[in-house]
């Protein structure tokens, strides 16, 4: 029973103390003065059915201050009436363009396939990918452009506050917050800020020079990957340019999804090309079994047992990982209900890492917004 709290407290330790320390790192960026000259921002939106969002998007990039903007929107085949909300705004505005997307090649990702596009169609030197989505605070660009090249990266990315109007949404959405600041060792990397194996992003909000993408290749070069938040942040850094990761919480906001079942299936499709892989998944289970559950059997066994050594060590613990749950909650906003899910959801994000991995060991194709992608 000793060796059992041991072990628990080391592995809750471990998570507590990298998060502590992540957190001190992984700021808002800062304001920008008015009087700072503006920088040239292409914002590029790629949309395929989002009829229900994309004006809210585009109303809230338009109200951006202190920079020099145009938005290209990419439809990418949609089915309902994207391009005409899109359209109706870019008929008032003329900062607003609508390009049609070309068909998609087989084998390639949709959403790679079209930010390829917008690249190309961009007038400016900074590219700023959002999700169609993603509603931008009025200063959100600005300061993701000071952050880049104040701090001379070849690309910044943001991860937006995550609300959630679900328990299902709540239970696996806030994940990924503890998953970054628990276990990516943020101060390495940014001392060794070219090192791919310590790169990572968000796909809904990435800022990135144009000479830092081309020479990492683009979103061409990811063109058959499904998760653009590891894979271009990865190539930049190949490509000899620095990267870093910002707290975009009071910057941007987005939805991920509407529900359990939309949650479960958005963040299964690119599941495999994260943690879902023969290697590293028997790790992570380790970590967060033994982190995040582990703590919690061990002290109710304590209690069962008399055991007061190990019951100390063991609600050391669970105090330990509470406290680091609450700051990551804090920190990028996130509901109450969250943290106290929070083992529900270590159980329920394990299960569908394992089951995205039987799934792509036996040849299961993904499917998603009606596209169907080989594993």
């Amino acid at each position: 029973m000793i060796i059992a709290a041991w072990i628990a407290l080391a592995l809750a330790g471990l998570y507590a103390g990298l998060t502590v320390f992540n957190l001190a790192l992984f700021r808002v960026p800062a304001r920008v003065s008015e009087t700072v000259p503006e920088r040239a921002v292409s914002l590029l939106i790629p949309a395929r059915d989002e009829g229900a969002r994309i004006r809210a998007t585009l109303e809230a990039a338009l109200a951006s201050h202190n920079i020099e903007l145009e938005v290209i929107v990419l439809d990418d085949g949609s089915s309902d009436d994207t391009p005409d909300q899109v359209s109706a705004l870019a008929a008032h505005d003329a900062r607003v363009r609508l390009i049609p997307g070309a068909p998609l090649p087989a084998g390639l990702n949709g959403k790679q396939h079209a930010c390829a596009q917008l690249a190309a169609a961009a007038g400016h030197d900074t590219l700023i990918f959002i999700d169609a989505d993603v509603h931008l605070a009025p200063d959100a660009l600005a300061r993701a452009t000071a952050w880049l090249h104040g701090r001379r990266l070849g690309l910044a990315s943001g991860f937006p506050n995550q609300p959630t109007g679900t328990w299902g949404e709540t239970l696996l959405v806030p994940m990924i917050p503890v998953l970054l600041l628990g276990y990516l060792p943020l101060g390495l990397a940014r001392l060794l800020r070219r090192a791919p194996s310590l790169a990572a992003g968000c796909g809904q909000l990435m800022a990135v020079t144009r000479t830092a993408y081309a020479a990492a290749g683009g979103h061409a070069a990811i063109a058959t990957r499904m998760h653009d938040g590891l894979h271009l942040p990865a190539n930049v850094r190949r490509a000899g340019h620095a990267t870093d990761l910002f707290n975009a919480a009071g910057l941007a906001r987005c939805r991920m999804y509407d529900g359990f079942l939309s949650a479960w299936r958005g963040f299964s499709k690119d599941a495999t090309e994260g943690m879902a892989t023969p290697r590293a998944l028997p790790v992570w289970t380790g970590l967060l079994a033994g982190g995040h559950l582990w703590p919690f059997a061990v002290l109710i066994a304590a209690l069962f047992t008399a055991s007061n050594h190990a019951l100390g060590l063991a609600a050391l613990a669970v105090v330990l990982l509470a406290g680091a749950r609450l700051a990551v909650a804090r920190a990028t906003g996130q509901r109450a209900l969250a943290v106290v899910l929070h083992p529900a959801a270590v159980v329920a994000t394990l299960a569908l890492q394992w089951r995205a991995l039987v799934a792509a060991r036996r040849g299961r194709g993904r499917t998603w917004r009606g596209r169907t992608y080989a594993p």
